[in-house]
């Protein structure tokens, strides 16, 4: 896990270094173990190192095979592809990067679909060729402006928001329209000539090469095309036989870390799953931290989690998030979500990345189980016909106080998530989610709040050979009456009947609202006066939004959009757009 920055192209030399220094240092959050800025013929690379994987031969750019590279994120199955190709002799670093340097002067870009991880990188091959490439999920980030590309937009210049994106971000809580932001499972090539690129080397003609050159597209995060798998006989057990030694596997390679790693737990069966195999997997017991709140309002899980954890003998640790956390929490949470999401989660997820800094390096979370295994409320929904109060698995948008009511993003929501050709509708809604919901939202939010605290995310669900197991199941394995997720259910029913997978699912909620409350009629005008409301918002609605208490969920959205603009976009610090917003 780091931040990479890059200048392809254009004018090199001291000029571009320095440049290339700036960009890096804006997220130096990143890679609190060093910065290095290498520069090659018409390229400038920039890495901020977090050491997870060969602490001192793992440093970037990393060069072998006639070829470059420069990344963020883990390919977990290096040993495998070192093996499979004999590799042993020709890799001069432990580095989880370097076989694939090898792989790519063997089969070009083939070989990137032979990983099984997260990334981002950059690769500049022996062959002429320069690769942007972002994993098939989305979990690691990549944005390309022009020449330039960078882990965080925050290192691409100013940040501005157009008005489509505002929309989206209030009304779905989450950004489609980011222009800048590299499409998950895309490989955007270039061609390096000389000191420039094909012949110029301009910044425009890298723009019009990255828009224009038809990108190597991956195959779907399930690989093929799935066609459901039969049903088995006697309940499934085959299957969930299956379903166990594919999620070992995964939470196996997942681990593989040269620095200390443990979990994030919340009691529910996803994180449940994770902590289940991890103990199986380790001979000590496992870190795992767990984040409870102090209000009555609050679902606090920590009973369920504590519950598991001494099943199955995790070192366990809680933390609690409070008011006074709330406050302090919310202006870090808006600077570091410079591409933003208003996921309420974020704030508990900061906590607890604070919590677990200086005890572990890698967290491994659940994110993705629900995607995968069916886990939501809306898909169940979507199974029902009408008159049982079936509907379509779609953002159900309440947003009264945008100009539009948010129809224009749910129609841009519909573009984006289209049904492709699969056999049932669950698996439709299913793919809607992968690719809308999942990465710019869930794993946008993973990705920032363990950033801020120099932590590395992983998720052992948002795995090729998990995602083409679970997207293959039948739709009767994942949903059965109002149970989603039902053969991950079964399957930890049989390996950690502590976790209870049976019960009702309570949700995960942060009772911003109750906090938000005794100060709401101060706070109103407040983000009513924030400049980049007006454009998308009736201001009389927004302000209407804190005095009406039916519309009470409505106003952290709002609230951090408006610090969020204070920051990003008006030029505050975190603290003048904390008083801006929040008031003494």
């Amino acid at each position: 896990m780091c931040g990479i920055a890059g200048i392809l192209g254009g004018a090199q030399g001291e000029a571009a270094k320095a440049e290339a220094y700036e960009m890096i240092g804006a997220i130096a959050h990143r890679g609190p173990n060093g910065i290095r800025v290498e520069q090659l013929p018409g390229v400038t690379l920039a890495h901020a190192r977090l050491s997870i994987i060969d602490l001192e031969g793992g440093w970037q750019p990393l060069h072998a095979a006639g070829s470059t590279i420069i990344g963020n994120g883990e390919i977990y199955n290096y040993i495998e592809l070192g093996d499979a190709f004999g590799l042993g002799d020709k890799l001069s670093t432990g580095s989880d990067f370097e076989p694939l340097l090898h792989l790519y002067a063997l089969e070009g870009e083939k070989a990137f679909q032979r990983l099984r991880g997260m990334y981002a990188f950059c690769l500049i091959g022996g062959d002429g060729r320069t690769w942007l490439v972002r994993d098939p999920f989305g979990i690691k980030p990549l944005y390309v402006s022009g020449c330039r590309f960078a882990s965080e937009l925050r290192s691409l210049g100013p940040i501005s928001l157009a008005r489509p994106a505002a929309e989206e971000l209030l009304a779905l809580n989450y950004v489609l329209t980011q222009p800048l932001r590299a499409a998950p499972g895309k490989a955007l090539p270039l061609s390096l000539e000389g000191r420039g690129i094909r012949g110029e080397g301009e910044p425009t003609a890298v723009a019009q090469l990255i828009t224009e050159a038809p990108p190597a597209s991956f195959l779907p995060p399930w690989g093929s095309h799935p066609h459901p798998l039969p049903l088995p006989p006697r309940g499934g057990g085959d299957l969930i036989d299956h379903l166990d030694a594919i999620l070992e596997d995964s939470v196996r390679v997942h681990q593989r870390s040269d620095v200390p790693y443990g979990l994030f737990l919340s009691g529910g069966v996803d994180s449940s799953a994770i902590a289940t195999l991890m103990a199986r997997l380790n001979e000590r017991p496992v870190t795992a931290f767990t984040c409870g709140f102090d209000a009555p309002e609050a679902r606090d899980e920590r009973g369920a989690a504590e519950k598991v954890a001494r099943a199955l003998n995790l070192d366990w640790r809680e933390t609690t998030f409070t008011e006074e956390d709330f406050w302090r929490i919310a202006p870090e949470v808006a600077w570091h979500l410079d591409d933003p999401t208003t996921d309420y989660a974020c704030l508990p997820t900061y906590k607890l990345a604070e919590a677990a800094k200086g005890a572990l390096t890698v967290v491994l979370s659940g994110e993705g189980g629900d995607e995968l295994f069916a886990g939501y409320g809306r898909y169940r929904r979507a199974l029902r016909p009408r008159w049982m109060g079936g509907r379509l698995a779609e953002p159900q948008i309440d947003a009264p106080f945008l100009k539009d009511r948010g129809q224009g993003a749910v129609a841009r929501w519909r573009a984006v998530a289209k049904p492709v050709d699969w056999q049932t509708p669950l698996q439709n809604a299913q793919a809607a989610d992968i690719a809308t919901w999942l990465p710019n939202d869930l794993l946008l939010k993973l990705d920032r709040m363990l950033m801020a605290h120099g932590l590395e995310g992983r998720t052992p669900f948002l795995d090729r050979q998990v995602a083409a197991f679970a997207m293959a199941l039948p739709d009767r394995m994942k949903v059965r009456g109002r149970h989603g997720k039902w053969i991950l259910r079964k399957w930890l029913e049989r390996v950690c009947p502590a976790a209870e997978p049976w019960a009702k699912k309570k949700g995960f909620t942060v009772p911003v609202a109750a906090w938000i409350a005794p100060r709401a009629a101060d706070i109103g005008p407040r983000v009513a006066a924030c400049e980049g409301l007006a454009d998308v918002c009736d201001l009389d609605a927004v302000r209407a939004v804190f005095t009406d208490e039916t519309q009470a969920h409505n106003r952290w959205p709002l609230m951090f959009y408006a610090l969020w603009w204070s920051i990003h976009v008006g030029g505050a610090s975190k603290a003048e757009a904390a008083e801006a917003v929040f008031g003494g």
